[in-house]
């Protein structure tokens, strides 16, 4: 059986449910993010009794796949992941709790620093996890109706409670996955066991916060009645907060008082602030509860294949810091576009929770705490010559590099604190005109502008759910600038669209790019030509992603004239980049400031 999977996803989560405890054939998924239903599809595929294998009759023959992490042995991640639980684990623990708790995952899909699962064990002698697949997440944004959650996303997810419920059962425990409302579903649940807490990571959104006070209420509703009749306790929701570097009772000032630039927030938090250690997991948390399997995700069959789970991150993280060394070259490489390894690529987990920011803090350190052992037997005189030393020194710890991957924590710690801002004027409420003219804005989501630059990372949007940092101030940039649309509509495309997507990094990140920000620049402005020689100079990124551009010279890929659409709009600043007085960031309007671009995207 072989269905082709489109930005339906919440029948994604149903079919896959419904079907594979139905027949014993092997099923297969095929994802088409351009279009809105589930079909039958009669491509062919081979499967084998743990994975599913799957070929599209339209995969060409000159397609590169990237799986991120590059890591897809099952056996070797495995072995990645079960030797990093083990040096963050605890050894022995005394448990004090009595009853049953209940764990709520929602963006916090891991194991390893995961404190809400900490205290549920800790306070219980059960305890019962539970993932509920809210269908509001698969609805519609709010102002112009996208797909709130695309296919591709949504199988990400699937990846990443497939993998948490693995992860669970190593430690003795297992995941309850139920389709409904949180509140619906939760109260319920803690009525049936005999819950007396509901632990959770808190979110800070309106739509998260909405939820948790329905749970509340909810609890209060159903188990008040219970209450009434036998004398039971009312079971609570303990909120948990987890998702940041900076823990929030850590700050220096009130959350209300958060600085309105990132920069005095850095300095902050940085010069008064301590990142407290990652939360460790005994090795054992208790019996599981009898649940259903889920059953086979399926790849895209071109660029970056992201892999969902806990412990694909954990692997990732192994695999750029130690396998490949690549953080020494961070910086250098990081306003990259194609390839796997150009960044980190930690986001999509960091957005799902699957991954701790603490614990990427700890692995850095960890970098650190490595090279002054090697120094150490160097002082020994155990055979390490001082060249070699000093080589290490200067390649791999002493560089920007290490310290630029938790900068940029810190920016995605900053937009955690900025509840996200559905303004068409921006926090500052600023008045500017903006044109949602449906056309326009359909060629740029369809990589139809007429401008490589801007077209090839769309067509990778779409067919990854992901693009580089880069790729996205241009394409920002692009939309609002040039085209004079409304930066929202870019939002709420990006929110469908996005593996790494979270409101507040999304929506704060283009009230940036749109100049309604809290930033001191408003004019932000990326110009096509600069952009395209100094981050494409070849024409390699624009030729992967629209292969007609291939046979032409390389000078010619980014202008193509009628080898290539013909341009929607005309560029704002066509020839910004001759100027050579702007840096290579952005180009702005004679008698700005200067100031370094957005780096907040990039993880």
């Amino acid at each position: 059986m072989l269905y082709t999977l489109r930005t339906s996803s919440f029948q994604y989560f149903v079919l896959l449910q419904k079907l594979v405890h139905r027949s014993n054939q092997p099923i297969s998924f095929l994802i088409n993010p351009t279009q809105n239903h589930i079909m039958n599809n009669p491509m062919m595929m081979t499967s084998t009794s743990k994975s599913v294998a799957f070929q599209s009759r339209n995969m060409s023959k000159n397609s590169v796949m990237y799986n991120v992490p590059s890591v897809t042995d099952p056996n070797e991640m495995d072995d990645i992941t079960g030797k990093t639980f083990q040096r963050y684990s605890r050894s022995s623990v005394k448990r004090d709790g009595k009853g049953v708790c209940i764990v709520w995952f929602r963006n916090d899909l891991r194991v390893l620093d995961n404190e809400a699962l900490f205290m549920a064990w800790n306070s219980s002698q059960i305890v019962l996890p539970v993932y509920c697949v809210d269908p509001r997440l698969f609805g519609t944004t709010h102002s112009f109706g996208f797909p709130k959650t695309g296919g591709l996303r949504a199988k990400f997810l699937i990846e990443c409670l497939v993998d948490l419920r693995k992860n669970l059962r190593k430690h003795g425990l297992d995941l309850l996955i139920r389709h409904g409302k949180p509140e619906e579903i939760l109260p319920l649940l803690a009525t049936t066991f005999g819950a007396h807490t509901i632990y959770a990571q808190t979110e800070t959104c309106s739509e998260e916060v909405n939820i948790e006070n329905r749970v509340k209420k909810g609890l209060q509703n159903l188990l008040g009645q219970s209450t009434a009749q036998n004398g039971a306790k009312m079971a609570k929701l303990k909120l948990i907060w987890g998702s940041t570097l900076y823990h929030l009772d850590d700050l220096p000032f009130d959350a209300r008082d958060l600085p309105d630039v990132y920069t005095q927030f850095r300095k902050y938090v940085e010069s008064k602030c301590k990142i407290r250690g990652c939360v460790k997991i005994p090795a054992s948390l208790g019996p599981p509860p009898e649940i259903e399997d889920w059953g086979a995700i399926p790849p895209a069959d071109r660029g970056l294949v992201f892999i969902g789970g806990e412990s694909a991150s954990v692997t990732r993280v192994h695999e750029y810091f130690w396998k490949k060394d690549l953080l020494k070259t961070y910086k250098e490489t990081r306003n990259g576009m194609l390839g796997p390894d150009y960044s980190t690529k930690f986001s999509p987990w960091l957005a799902t929770g699957c991954l701790s920011p603490r614990f990427i803090y700890e692995e850095v350190k960890n970098i650190a705490l490595f090279f002054q052992i090697f120094k150490f037997f160097y002082r020994l005189k155990l055979g390490f010559s001082c060249l070699q030393v000093k080589r290490y020194e200067k390649e791999r710890v002493a560089n920007d590099s290490t310290y630029w991957v938790l900068f940029e924590l810190i920016w995605r710690d900053y937009f955690s604190r900025f509840c996200c801002c559905l303004w068409l004027g921006g926090p500052r409420q600023l008045d500017y005109k903006w044109s949602q003219d449906r056309s326009l804005f359909e060629s740029w989501k369809e990589g139809k502008t007429g401008y490589p630059l801007v077209d090839a990372n769309m067509k990778e949007l779409a067919a990854t759910g992901f693009m580089s940092n880069r790729g996205r101030q241009i394409v920002c940039s692009f939309l609002v600038r040039d085209m004079g649309i409304d930066w929202r509509m870019g939002a709420e495309w990006f929110e469908s669209c996005l593996l790494d997507y979270d409101p507040c990094s999304n929506y704060g990140n283009w009230t940036y790019g749109a100049g309604v920000g809290n930033d001191p620049r408003e004019d932000r402005y990326f110009s096509i030509p600069k952009q395209a020689k100094v981050y494409d100079p070849e024409g390699e990124y624009v030729a992967y992603w629209l292969p007609e551009l291939k046979r032409l010279p390389k000078d010619k890929r980014h202008f193509p004239g009628f080898a290539y659409l013909k341009p929607i709009v005309p560029l704002k600043y066509g020839n910004t980049y001759k100027q050579g007085n702007h840096d290579a960031g952005s180009s702005r309007k004679p008698n700005r400031p200067s100031r370094s671009t957005n780096t907040s995207y990039r993880q």
